[in-house]
């Protein structure tokens, strides 16, 4: 069963009389972007890109989290592109959470909606519109795509949560799961972007030390989240940002379910120069 209530609502302006305490933060570990700065005034145009405005979310920076960047699209009726990605090493994740929306693989159509999980190898073909009546908003995750020699490169995939039921950790009476989009056991795709789901007191019960980045966009509910030394309140709509071996553990308090959409780069050596 699809989820209907994904977080999606970006822009406006907070008025002169709002308070300036925020949760936002930037530490050498973890950052924490709530939705309250997702605002019309920080958002950006893209080359190539009709009717289509972007949140950037994250990028790579030397010292910090190096491997990707994450996007929140929003693309208005008849708005779209033939010339998405300007970089033919760049792989890409697309997640819609609002509304509905055509990619065209290599002469093929798909339509997508919310729900919907892409991912679009480096050096395809695609183009992207909206040929809807409503905007349609959605993530967009990219990565240079790191080729290894005597292994061929992934395909693209189409597909829909609704097609992946959510897989329990173990020992957790199924109230800490893992939505997976791509097996988590082939080793072509050198990242994963997954929904994780909490159920209200469900935790993460120890502190997730490890070698991959990650950001973690709030699609639903809410929870006090670990990052580093400190614990932060998180929401739907808040972003949190963390470079490798950042400390992290999470405690789901309710009243409904936490759900978050979670990059990761995996399965490679690690480079050493």
């Amino acid at each position: 069963m699809s989820s209907t209530n994904f977080y999606s609502s970006l822009g406006g302006l907070p008025p002169q009389t709002e308070l300036l305490s925020s949760k936002a933060v930037f530490t050498t570990a973890y950052a924490v972007i709530p939705r309250t700065v997702m605002t019309d005034i920080v958002t950006s145009l893209l080359p190539h890109w009709s009717g289509t405005r972007a949140w950037v979310l994250s990028r790579p920076m030397t010292g910090f989290s190096e491997t990707f960047s994450q996007y929140v699209m929003e693309v208005q009726p008849g708005g779209g592109s033939d010339r998405p990605e300007p970089e033919k090493r760049a792989e890409g994740v697309l997640f819609v959470v609002e509304g509905e929306m055509t990619v065209e693989f290599e002469g093929t159509p798909h339509a997508l909606r919310s729900g919907s999980f892409a991912y679009l190898p480096a050096g395809s073909a695609w183009t992207l519109w909206n040929r809807s009546a409503a905007p349609v908003k959605f993530h967009w995750v990219r990565k240079a795509f790191q080729q290894v020699e005597g292994l061929e490169p992934p395909p693209a995939l189409f597909t829909h949560e609704d097609n992946h039921p959510i897989s329990p950790m173990p020992d957790t009476e199924g109230r800490w799961g893992t939505t997976r989009f791509i097996d988590p056991n082939d080793v072509r795709y050198d990242m994963h972007v997954n929904i994780v789901t909490l159920e209200p007191g469900a935790v993460i019960p120890f502190m997730e030390t490890h070698v991959m980045e990650h950001g973690l966009y709030v699609l639903e509910g809410r929870a006090v989240y670990r990052l580093n030394k400190d614990w932060v309140e998180v929401e739907a709509g808040d972003f949190m940002w963390l470079r490798a071996f950042c400390p992290q553990a999470c405690y789901a308090g309710g009243p409904g379910r936490f759900r978050y959409l979670l990059y990761k780069d995996v399965n490679r050596h690690m480079a050493l120069w």
